[in-house]
């Protein structure tokens, strides 16, 4: 018979690998979407002068800062300082919303500049860039749903330094998001 320990253990590495598995699953989404835009590079109504708003960069900023508050956050649990750690929860759920409002700050950039996403005057170009981070956007709301079921958990004392597998899941999807919109951010910066 399992120690209540034990099965804590198993299951935890049983969520682990169903994460991981859905992390793949994304991957491949983005390989997809990344893999159609270098195809329709070769079209010749392709934009070779788009450049990204600088609200992109900012929410690049923004993500790897929130990998940090939410790595603190896990450790702050481990150690056993769970006010701390409820603070860089909710410096992380701020980080999110940034984050967020960053991504629609740089549509409107790009409006302003004169690129469309949809309509007879969009481009393909700015019409990849509307899908792909609104995917993203849509990945990172599931991220943003991890945190607040993570903040909840915590608030009614449900990790210690012995529990603690869903505030580290939730962490590895997050640090997840952020390494997937670097990877985003300097691909539509680098590849024209």
């Amino acid at each position: 018979m399992m120690t209540v320990q034990e099965e804590y253990i198993k299951k935890g590495k049983a969520y682990k690998i169903m994460l991981l598995f859905a992390m793949g699953s994304m991957v491949m989404i983005f390989a997809g979407l990344t893999s159609a835009y270098v195809v329709s590079k070769s079209r010749p109504d392709w934009l070779t002068d788009f450049q990204l708003p600088i609200a992109f960069l900012l929410s690049t900023i923004v993500i790897v800062l929130s990998s940090g508050t939410f790595y603190m956050a896990k450790k702050s649990v481990k150690e056993g300082a769970n006010k701390a750690a409820m603070t860089y929860l909710c410096l992380t759920t701020l980080m999110g919303l940034a984050f967020v409002v960053l991504q629609f700050i740089g549509f409107g950039q790009v409006v302003d500049n004169g690129y469309f996403f949809t309509g007879s005057e969009s481009t393909v170009t700015t019409s990849f860039l509307y899908v792909i981070v609104i995917v993203h956007v849509i990945h990172l709301i599931g991220g943003m749903i991890s945190l607040l079921y993570v903040i909840y958990n915590h608030s009614k004392q449900r990790y210690n330094s012995a529990q603690y597998i869903g505030i580290e899941l939730s962490e590895w999807f997050w640090h997840f998001l952020g390494i997937l919109w670097i990877y985003l951010f300097l691909f539509f910066t680098f590849y024209k």
